[in-house]
């Protein structure tokens, strides 16, 4: 019975700890009602750091766009914990699609044909534009009924990638624990139309009382557990 109540006592606390995702993981959006000059966007990062290797799923989830400033064309970030980073990309992968007479078309998944910006020490910044011009920038998700002569049928834009691409980039000295920062967004065909990234549902800071609640609990199984240790000698 002792045991039973020790055992509830620590799922107790556990309760009151905040939930927080994986240290290695950490997801960018663009804020709620970010906008550039051709309308709303929308776009995610979720970047992955391992031992010398960083993954970035970079998608794009405006429905229907109207103009291609609304297509993710760049991402930048910064890493932490080393101030002599250099990377290059390992592979990258996105499924074309193009768009014609407002309607889409999808092709095979290919390589990106985007590159990696070495910016500064542990800044980073995969592009579109200056590798493959103003292909395969990624669109959100149709129906492209609102899609004007920017995207539809617009043979210098086209293909696009499919709403996301996936980019495997080999960084030395990058580990689980490096921190990703300073996340900033860029659309359109032309450079500088930026937003900044930001960690959407941030776990709250746990407040005072939870941590005073958090004090008795373990002061509570200790007791628990030293009686139990008395009663058994």
């Amino acid at each position: 019975m002792k045991s039973l109540t020790s055992i509830s006592l620590l799922f107790a606390i556990a309760a009151i700890l905040p939930m927080h995702g994986t240290a290695d993981t950490i997801t960018f959006a663009t804020p709620t009602g970010s906008t550039t000059s051709g309308g709303a966007v929308d776009a995610q990062a979720v970047v992955v750091t391992g031992a010398g290797t960083v993954t970035v799923t970079l998608s794009d989830l405006q429905m229907n766009p109207t103009d291609v400033a609304q297509l993710v064309s760049d991402f930048e970030f910064t890493l932490s914990n080393n101030n002599a980073m250099s990377g290059t990309i390992a592979s990258s992968s996105g499924q074309e699609v193009s768009i014609s007479s407002h309607s889409a078309t999808l092709g095979s998944t290919v390589a990106t044909g985007w590159g990696l910006n070495n910016l500064s020490a542990g800044s980073f910044q995969l592009d579109a534009l200056g590798y493959v011009g103003p292909q395969h920038l990624i669109i959100g998700p149709g129906p492209y009924t609102n899609a004007n002569g920017s995207i539809d049928g617009n043979n210098a834009h086209n293909p696009f990638l499919n709403q996301s691409a996936t980019f495997t980039l080999d960084i030395a000295g990058v580990t689980s624990s490096t921190d990703v920062s300073n996340a900033v967004f860029s659309f359109g065909t032309t450079g500088g139309i930026n937003v900044d990234g930001s960690i959407p549902n941030t776990p709250p800071v746990p407040e005072p009382s939870s941590l005073l609640l958090l004090g008795s609990g373990f002061a509570a199984v200790a007791g628990a557990l030293k009686f139990r240790f008395l009663t058994a000698a």
